[in-house]
Formats: C-alpha cells, sequence, structure tokens
C-alpha cells in the first residue's frame, strides 16, 4: 500500500478499501475505517467527517491493512470486540465472540427478568462475553464463568473483573461441584465443530484457538454432551439450560436433551433465522413429561 508522505486520510481509507476487498476481506470498507479510528481514536462518525477534508492518513496505517489483508482478525489488531453493549479485550488464545451469540444472552436475560437474585453458570466463557454481559445488564444476578484454556482465562479474567463475575479455571465437565442443584441458569456457547470440519473464513481457522472450535469426537458433539451433564447436574429442578450449536446440530442437540431429565425443550433461531441455540428445563419430581 503506497501510503506516501502527505496521502490523505480519504485517498488511504479509499485505496485500503481495495487492497481488502482483493484480499476477500468480508467488510473491506468497514474494516478499513476501523483499522483508521483505531488509530486516530475519534470515533467513526468524526473520522468520516474528517475524510470530507484534507486530513493526512495517520502513520502505521498501511501497516495495519497489510495485516488485516493477511486475514488477521480485525479483533485482533485493535484487541477490541464489541458484544452486546460491552468492549471486550481479545487476542491471540482466545475465541472471538460472534453476533450470533447475543441472541443467546437475550434468552437468558428473558428468562431471568424479575427473578430476584438469579444464580447464572456460563460454561465454556472464552472472553466472557456471555457471564458479562448477563452481569452487566443484570445486575442483581450473581454470575459464575468457568473456563478450561489459561489463555483464554486470563483475557477472561481481564474482561469479568470489573463486572463481579466468579470465575474458575477449570473443565466444564466437573466444575463447581460444589455448587450442585442450586444454579438458576446454566449457559454454554461449547466448542461444537466436527473433528474434520475445517472452517473456511481463514480469520477462524488459522486464528481461533483449536480448543474453542472442536467439540470433539468425529462429529464434534462431545463437549456439548457433556455441557448438558453438568447443567443437569449444576441445576435446580426447574433451572433453564440453554446452549448453541451449529444449525445443522439443532434436532440431533433436542434428540439428546429429549433422551436426560429435560422437559420444554425449545429451538431457538438466531437473528439470521437460524437454528443456533437450544433450551431446556430440568425436570422436577411432579414432572411427568
Amino acid at each position: 500500500m503506497a501510503t506516501g508522505q502527505g496521502q490523505s486520510l480519504a485517498d488511504a481509507v479509499t485505496e485500503a478499501t481495495a487492497i481488502l476487498r482483493d484480499a476477500g476481506v468480508p467488510s473491506p470498507r468497514v474494516d478499513a475505517e476501523l483499522l483508521a479510528d483505531h488509530l486516530m481514536k475519534v470515533g467513526l462518525g468524526r473520522l468520516r467527517a474528517l475524510m470530507l477534508g484534507d486530513t493526512p492518513a495517520p502513520a502505521g496505517y498501511a501497516e495495519l491493512v497489510a495485516e488485516r489483508a493477511g486475514r488477521v482478525p480485525l479483533q485482533h489488531i485493535t484487541g477490541v470486540a464489541h458484544f452486546r453493549y460491552l468492549e471486550l479485550a481479545v487476542g491471540p488464545g482466545v475465541f472471538i465472540p460472534r453476533p450470533e451469540t447475543e441472541s443467546v444472552v437475550q434468552l437468558v436475560i428473558d428468562h431471568v427478568q424479575g427473578m430476584a437474585g438469579p444464580r447464572v453458570v456460563d460454561l465454556g466463557t472464552g472472553s466472557g462475553a456471555i457471564a458479562g454481559s448477563i452481569a452487566s445488564e443484570m445486575p442483581g444476578a450473581e454470575v459464575y464463568a468457568v473456563e478450561y484454556s489459561a489463555l483464554a482465562h486470563a483475557w477472561a479474567s481481564k474482561n469479568l473483573a470489573p463486572l463481579g463475575v466468579n470465575l474458575v479455571l477449570g473443565d466444564l465437565r466437573d466444575a463447581l461441584p460444589e455448587l450442585n442443584g442450586t444454579f438458576d441458569v446454566v449457559v454454554s456457547n461449547p466448542p461444537y465443530i466436527p473433528a474434520e470440519a475445517i472452517p473456511n473464513e481463514p480469520e477462524v481457522a488459522l486464528h481461533d484457538p483449536p480448543e474453542a472450535l472442536y467439540g470433539g469426537g468425529a462429529d464434534g458433539m462431545e463437549l456439548p454432551t457433556a455441557a448438558a451433564a453438568s447443567a443437569a447436574r449444576l441445576l435446580r429442578p426447574g433451572g433453564y439450560f440453554v446452549m448453541e450449536h451449529a444449525e445443522v446440530q439443532a434436532a440431533w442437540i433436542a434428540g439428546m436433551l429429549g433422551r436426560g431429565p429435560w422437559t420444554r425443550i425449545s429451538t431457538h433461531p438466531d437473528l439470521n433465522g437460524k437454528e443456533r441455540a437450544t433450551s431446556a428445563v430440568l425436570a422436577g419430581p411432579d414432572d411427568t413429561e
């Protein structure tokens, strides 16, 4: 990228957009602007206004554009991922939270609305996106989060400490045994990609940690099955479980829960209408379903 001395911000962003488009980046114009704003820190509205004049391009812009053209995730370059109302610190070693997961958080918030001091646990929290959103949007909730990866746990600690979340370094298969039967909600976005399924996007395949992607076993269902088993252990009777999964796994997940101690099993669409989450209620002694 030939950002010569005196190149204007507008020309640099236009050139960057073309470079990113040629590299196959899905949102080249937006990413070009976000990279410029990462250096200038003026906000996108002000940045676009500055592009109408002769404001010079910021130093170092070409290098950031080259990184993004190499399909390094935008969030790794800026160090920030936006999720619902949170700005999360992210980087190598942690799964970048996805917009579709925001609807999973909404399912939890809708369920606990009006509940006094609900106790919620997020199994496999990664960056802390789900747990942090629940804690920030439901200040009366007592929120726990479990993460197995030491690297991801470090990112989650940075994000969750200011929000008062109880973060545990542990395995979602056996975490928090001392709190069995005490949670109102268990939520999880576990790894669920089948062993042989390599993600199409280079940002995911090359930069998201494998332990956050692959669910174990040929079908990727080992960790989702374990998350459901832990939910049954951790919830009180009548407690609510919701888990994110791949669209093609919806029927399998519902069937798996149907063979367990669950009632009111429901599949939920994400914002794109894809069946990306399933919820269920832990049956109590009076449930006959």
